[in-house]
């Protein structure tokens, strides 16, 4: 028997279950133009309204996957699980560029496939773009031997991965559905996936400067993900973060790349951004069997760190995908620096008592270190750095951050906008956890 569009939408409408069959039907015609764009808003609105099962979104999530090309790495003979993480992104989360290199260091081979900055939030792409040379579209057979000879290689998405994602995702945005949990998840999974992962970790953000709007929903994502990845033959844990402040001490482009080299250096290490980037790094290690649980790991995961294998990692990395030899030593002449670089003072002595998370990252794009619409250039010099964390003291020797910009104007105004955002009081708020809880895939 025929299977037709409308019927398959109809079914989701009226909550009856749909059938893999069925659903590699709608994603073929997704990814070959049989469908419509309205069979396709139809549908996702069906599921906004009606969400999916957990194995109805593993068959959604997996033939979104097979929509195009996958990555094999049994030929490639590596000696190390391959592993990645993702993060539903937010404001100074530059956790990425330190993850890959330290997960390599500690045998573990990284494929990372990032994006550009979207909404208030950055992007790793944008972030790497800084480095001058770097190549973020390697041909797949160079992104592979990257991976296997140095053990990371960190690249935008490819035309060829999850072709299905990315015209399902250009009519969520127009039909008011981007904020499904089950088509985030497949969305994200379906690129994931075709990693050919051993395992991933997803870093779901909550607080002011997370995308998912309430706590009860970045739950929801992060079971949904650590589901639907566990069944779909990728072990996945997924944590639960806070956003409710800058991570790093940075915002920006080349001063999170500056603030990432310093890390991995060991020149200064935020402490918030320390521990969210060891706990994601361990889980990865314990699933991939590179550790026996989180205690060894972040012990290997500091070796790494201390003797310097972690950075030699991330210098290699960038010059294989064409930046400077020697990156990571002269990484402070080799990134671009804004004209305006000046400190901005609280107009007050007091302590940060809180910070409008989003509202820094706005601040980034007003600067010109992001994007209003889609084809906007980037300045990858602007941007935010030495941002005193929530419960520090400010006063007239200790600013609130120092702000990067391209003319005395910029700078003004996010200046005005970055005084907005923070809050100064006299008594420094109770301390909120980097990490809120982890969420393994439910029994089946």
């Amino acid at each position: 028997m025929a299977l037709l569009m409308q019927e398959i939408i109809r079914k989701v409408r009226d909550r009856q279950p749909v059938s893999s069959e069925e659903i590699q039907f709608y994603i073929q015609g997704v990814t070959d133009g049989s469908v419509s764009e309205g069979q396709i808003a139809a549908f996702c609105m069906a599921v906004f309204l009606n969400p999916l099962t957990m194995p109805e979104r593993t068959a959604l999530t997996l033939a979104m996957r097979d929509s195009g090309d996958s990555l094999n790495w049994q030929q490639m003979n590596l000696n190390g699980p391959v592993l990645d993480k993702h993060s539903t992104g937010g404001v100074g989360d530059v956790v990425s560029l330190m993850l890959a290199p330290m997960l390599a260091a500690c045998g573990g081979y990284v494929p990372m496939i990032s994006g550009r900055g979207l909404g208030h939030t950055g992007g790793t792409l944008d972030k790497l773009q800084s480095i001058k040379g770097f190549n973020p579209f390697p041909a797949v057979a160079d992104m592979q031997r990257i991976v296997k000879e140095h053990g990371c290689a960190i690249i935008g998405q490819t035309a060829n991965l999850a072709p299905a994602d990315r015209k399902i995702y250009a009519t969520r945005d127009v039909t008011a559905t981007v904020e499904s949990i089950t088509l985030i998840t497949a969305s994200i999974l379906s690129k994931k996936l075709a990693e050919g992962l051993d395992s991933l970790v997803m870093d779901v953000k909550v607080g002011n400067g997370a995308f998912m709007p309430t706590y009860e929903q970045s739950q929801e994502l992060a079971q949904s993900i650590a589901n639907v990845a566990t069944r779909a033959g990728c072990p996945t844990t997924a944590l639960l973060t806070d956003m409710n402040q800058v991570l790093a001490s940075s915002a920006g482009n080349a001063v999170e790349v500056r603030e990432a080299v310093r890390y991995l250096r060991g020149d200064y290490r935020n402490p918030r951004l320390h521990e969210a980037t060891l706990a994601l790094c361990a889980e990865l290690l314990v699933n991939g069997k590179l550790a026996h649980n989180r205690e060894e790991a972040r012990a290997k995961l500091q070796t790494v760190l201390d003797n310097s294998e972690a950075v030699e990692r991330f210098n290699r990395m960038v010059h294989a995908q064409g930046g400077a030899a020697d990156f990571c030593e002269h990484f402070e002449q080799l990134l671009p620096t804004a004209p305006i670089v000046k400190p901005l003072f609280a107009p007050r002595t007091g302590v940060v008592c809180g910070m409008d998370t989003r509202a820094v990252g706005i601040a980034v794009i007003q600067l010109g270190g992001g994007r209003r619409v889609a084809d906007d250039a980037i300045n990858h010099s602007v941007g935010f750095d030495h941002i005193l964390p929530v419960g520090a003291h400010a006063d007239a020797h200790t600013p609130l951050a120092v702000i990067h910009a391209q003319s005395e104007d910029d700078w003004q105004a996010a200046a005005a906008a970055y005084l907005a955002a923070v809050k100064i009081g006299d008594h420094a708020p109770e301390p909120l956890p980097v990490v809120y809880e982890t969420r393994h895939a439910s029994p089946v």
